[in-house]
């Protein structure tokens, strides 16, 4: 047997520390070994933390509602100009103003057509209501049951994509601001 001279206390610490290591070492390279059993749980626990969190992330970016613009393109905008002009601008005005004293009922007890951009009340609705009201007309679930509206149900006339670039038409008018509200709005009630 070969024994080396250490020249400094602290090299005797080293070398026992060293075959301390290697026997760890070796114990930890065995597949069914506690140590590598602990060492595969830490591994799949930290695996799934992480993808917990890659989930809560996505989950949690704003979405369309909250950023207050569906689908922003320019050709489903586009689209909608077309079919609002053709059907909406004679009652709420070609640039979206709505009717003259629209918060003052007419002599027949309707309202009359409300503006579709931020002086108005459209943006207080979220998207679901907006959609039912143009499809449907303004009746019960959007209105009380015998409510008199000049509005007419659009659904025989437009098909849904149509209705729904009509709204992106009109979303895209809103100002920062109003979409902030809204998105704040629609956040509590959960809808969108």
């Amino acid at each position: 047997m070969l024994v080396r001279r250490m020249k400094h206390p602290l090299q005797g610490a080293l070398l026992v520390g060293t075959l301390r290591l290697s026997e760890l070492e070796k114990s930890v390279k065995k597949p069914n070994s506690p140590a590598a059993q602990t060492r595969r749980v830490r591994w799949l626990a930290a695996t799934l933390l992480a993808a917990a969190m890659a989930t809560g992330i996505v989950l949690m970016r704003p979405d369309s509602s909250e950023t207050g613009r569906t689908d922003t393109s320019v050709q489903r905008i586009s689209r909608g100009k077309i079919v609002y002009e053709q059907h909406c601008a004679s009652c709420h005005g070609a640039k979206l103003e709505g009717a003259p004293n629209w918060r003052q009922r007419l002599p027949g007890g309707r309202m009359p057509a409300p503006p579709h951009d931020d002086s108005g009340h459209t943006w207080h609705h979220p998207d679901e209501v907006l959609f039912g009201i143009v499809k449907s007309g303004v009746v019960p679930p959007y209105a009380p049951a015998g409510y008199l509206s000049d509005m007419p149900a659009f659904g025989s006339v437009l098909s849904d994509e149509e209705i729904g670039s009509v709204l992106a038409y009109i979303r895209s008018h809103w100002s920062e601001e109003i979409l902030k509200a809204r998105a704040e709005m629609t956040r509590y009630t959960g809808a969108k």
